[in-house]
């Protein structure tokens, strides 16, 4: 064995095994660039899709909270209900409902939202004793019966 320096071989070897330590980055040339800025550009373009879906599709235009509710005699339950909406303007129909102490719905109202009216208070009848109160949903699609000033008999 005839080196002239005695950790010379070994590291020498292990270079040439794996490569050096120190390698040379090549430059980005205008493809680089390119594909950089197309990849910006995608997830820009991604971005702003996912929030006009979301706005259009998945985010609620109108909802409502259960402020409070009381048991009234006779199977019955008053509750009272914060509807809050992107146009306060439309008219509006929210559906409230009572509960058992099981958890089964006992008894359901379809409520009329006239426009610009944000908190209503109504009566729900119920076919057992009832323990809680609750909104179930609300639509703009305001049925018919529920618009028109003449009440349906009984």
């Amino acid at each position: 064995m005839s080196s002239s320096e005695p950790g010379q071989a070994p590291a020498r070897a292990l270079e040439d095994r794996y490569g050096s330590t120190r390698t040379r980055r090549p430059h980005r040339g205008p493809r680089g660039r390119r594909a950089w800025v197309a990849g910006l550009a995608a997830v820009v373009a991604l971005g702003i899709g996912s929030y006009l879906v979301y706005s259009q599709w998945f985010a609620t235009p109108i909802d409502a909270q259960r402020v409070a509710f009381e048991e009234r005699p006779g199977n019955a339950m008053s509750i009272t209900v914060d509807v809050n909406r992107n146009d306060p303007s439309r008219p509006a129909v929210c559906i409230v409902r009572v509960r058992a102490i099981d958890g089964a719905e006992t008894g359901r109202k379809e409520i009329y939202v006239p426009p610009g009216v944000q908190r209503l208070e109504t009566v729900v009848r119920s076919i057992r004793e009832p323990v809680t109160a609750d909104v179930y949903g609300c639509s703009y699609d305001v049925p018919e019966y529920l618009s028109t000033p003449q009440r349906p008999t009984e």
